[in-house]
């Protein structure tokens, strides 16, 4: 799939894209447990979006990276459409190209 295709409340989502860019981390407690968060701005062929990062993912995705999301779930927040693994999902870093 690529990031042209990506539709809001769209699942089983399979994308391979560069990291362009992280956004600092923030974070917040739920539940009693602190969870992290960042967005990343990722592009393929087909253009450019968004990718939520959430605790774990934060650390492993760096800028010029090549990840692969697989079974995620698209979302719209605050307009933009958004990528994510999610729960259910898989982020790979499949290129670390770190400068």
């Amino acid at each position: 799939m690529k990031i042209s295709e990506l539709r809001a409340n769209q699942s089983k989502v399979d994308l391979d894209a560069e990291v362009l860019s992280v956004s600092p981390e923030k974070s917040f407690t739920k539940f009693g447990k602190e969870i992290r968060v960042a967005n990343a701005r990722i592009r393929d062929d087909s253009g450019e979006g968004s990718l939520t990062l959430w605790n774990n993912e934060v650390d492993q995705v760096k800028p010029n990276s090549k990840i692969r999301i697989t079974n995620g779930f698209v979302k719209e927040f605050q307009g933009e459409l958004t990528v994510t693994a999610g729960k259910f999902g898989k982020l790979e870093v499949l290129e670390d190209k770190e400068e």
